[in-house]
């Protein structure tokens, strides 16, 4: 028996109508005539010298031989679709692709978008948030924003700015709430998107490093950082809240951050994208933009003392 493969275009309408199990559906698919398929399915079946479907009265059903060799044709398919896909975008600089977490995406592009597009209106930019791990190929995405430690290894990586964190809330809190050692008997808000990190940046750790004694379980819980950001904004208490999420409220003096102890962490967003694909045009456009947008991070950082989440001492 050759191993020799039959032509692509009977592979094609067997892939359809084992999905379909309907030679009209797979044919109305194809933009071909039901006549068509059904002769590219008999070429197919001549060649591999079995039937691949059981023809029934008003439907289809596959074979043992059907059956083994779908899967393998649906996977081989759906490949080829991603690569053709993929290759595409090499060759658009039009478009551009970009997957942030969801409090990224709220409070750093989304309120910048409108900058971007006046500065680069050649690019059209479509946005995704979501967290998961990133397959660029599946996914059909050019870059994406994330938060975290790494290591990215086959990846193009830029971190966007150190990260740290310190209590922020509105000029009014700010007026009651004027000393640290007050802040133990203030309203908290619990960012818990960074429970995940190594060395805690939450508030027992903050505490611990200004060597007060405060409880800390009291208080509203958020398992997004925009959000607690904004139940701050509102003023329903004070969020130990990351400088890269915040920083723009702090420089507008809608929040401010009135103490200069702050936690610093070796986890920090990056910029990623697959390796060579940094010189693309518009990835490179949009890489440059973002680092220029994280530069007044740095003015929010003067004259604060940062204390190395590492160095912070556990809980007795």
């Amino acid at each position: 028996m050759s191993d020799r493969l039959p032509p692509l275009t009977a592979l094609r309408a067997f892939e359809a109508a084992a999905r379909h199990l309907s030679f009209a559906k797979a044919a109305d698919e194809l933009n071909v005539t039901p006549a068509a398929l059904s002769f590219q399915i008999k070429s197919l079946e001549e060649h591999l010298g079995a039937p691949v479907f059981r023809r029934l009265n008003r439907a289809v059903e596959l074979t043992e031989a059907g059956r083994t060799l779908s899967p393998g044709t649906s996977e081989g398919f759906a490949r080829l679709t991603t690569a053709w896909r993929n290759t595409q975008r090499i060759s658009d600089n039009t478009t551009l692709t970009v997957t942030a977490g969801p409090a990224f995406t709220a409070k750093w592009l989304a309120p910048r978008l409108y900058e971007f597009a006046q500065a680069h209106p050649e690019i059209d930019l479509r946005l995704t948030a979501g967290l998961r791990i990133m397959d660029f190929d599946r996914d059909e995405v050019d870059l994406a924003i994330r938060f975290g430690y790494g290591p990215d290894d086959g990846l193009h990586s830029t971190p966007l700015a150190r990260e740290w964190v310190t209590p922020v809330m509105t000029p009014e809190l700010a007026q009651k709430y004027d000393t640290p050692a007050k802040l133990a008997n203030a309203p908290l808000i619990h960012d818990d998107s960074i429970n995940f990190l190594h060395n805690p940046c939450d508030w027992p750790a903050w505490f611990r490093a200004i060597k007060i004694a405060a409880d800390t379980s009291h208080g509203p819980r958020f398992s997004q950082a925009d959000h607690a950001i904004d139940a701050a904004l509102a003023g329903a208490g004070i969020v130990l809240a990351r400088v890269t999420l915040a920083h723009k409220d702090i420089l507008s003096g809608r929040l401010v951050a009135p103490f200069k102890t702050a936690i610093s962490t070796t986890a920090q967003f990056r910029f990623l994208c697959p390796l060579g694909n940094e010189t693309r045009p518009n990835i490179a456009a949009f890489r440059d933009w973002v680092l220029k947008q994280a530069d007044p991070i740095k003015t929010v950082g003067r004259n604060r003392q940062l204390i190395a989440a590492a160095d912070i001492p556990p809980p007795q």
